[in-house]
């Protein structure tokens, strides 16, 4: 009985399909597979990021101990402790150090958002290719579409500049400026001295298709209003005398 019950889930959908793969070299096609791959770049370049932070630490009974601190999404730094000098915590002059800010959620957005997006235009493209007749018959889809596509291209505006500001925070985070605010450092017979950072220029690409993504949503937006009646009638009143 599943395999029955599988059927008759599966059989509405099935109903009145019609592979048209012809509808990928039309622009509507077209660019929902470069929001698609663009979506997934946005995904992996943040997402996938790890890094750490090091410094070299002088203090009783150390020379030049390089500590670090391991970071990654999404990107709560504040729970990112810094390794100890020695056993003995410099004497009992170190105490934990943890790196300042979380970013968790300006990281999340995007990340998220990325993912959704993702789905969508899986779906989209399953729409466009099998089921397009139905699509340009019943003007309900192309308005659907507009509207998501509408809302899509001002979330990528606005988690774009979110990630933006956040990455800029991260990177003062675990820049050199973090010596200042590590009172460790400021003990008697302690030196600190900041080594390196992992570089974040995948990060900054992730901005970048970030941009991307919308103003490849905002193109789409005048692709799908022309396929809506909107457009037909405006045309109609544009044409009137």
């Amino acid at each position: 009985w599943p395999w029955f019950l599988l059927a008759a889930l599966v059989s509405p959908v099935m109903v009145g399909l019609r592979m048209d793969f012809s509808m990928l070299l039309e622009p509507l096609g077209f660019v929902k597979v470069l929001e698609w791959v663009l979506a997934m770049f946005a995904f992996a370049t943040c997402g996938g990021f790890q890094g750490e932070t090091a410094l070299l630490v002088s203090c009783e009974g150390v020379v030049n101990k390089t500590i670090t601190a391991a970071f990654a999404y999404p990107f709560r730094l504040n729970t990112v402790v810094f390794s100890a000098p020695d056993p003995k915590g410099c004497g009992g002059t170190w105490t934990d150090v943890y790196l300042m800010g979380n970013f968790s959620s300006s990281a999340q957005f995007f990340v998220t958002l990325a993912a959704l997006v993702f789905l969508y235009c899986i779906a989209a493209l399953v729409v466009y290719i099998g089921y397009n007749h139905v699509y340009q018959q019943n003007n309900k889809f192309p308005l659907t579409d507009l509207a998501i596509s509408v809302l899509t291209a001002f979330l990528w505006l606005v988690s774009t500049f979110v990630w933006a500001k956040a990455l800029a925070d991260i990177k003062v985070s675990t820049g050199a400026s973090i010596i200042a605010g590590i009172e460790s450092c400021k003990a008697p017979g302690t030196t600190c001295h900041f080594l390196s950072v992992t570089r974040m220029g995948i990060l900054n690409v992730s901005v970048v298709f970030g941009l991307l993504n919308m103003i490849l949503w905002a193109g789409n937006v005048w692709l799908i209003y022309k396929d809506t009646n909107l457009h037909n009638q405006w045309n109609r009143i544009s044409e009137s005398p």
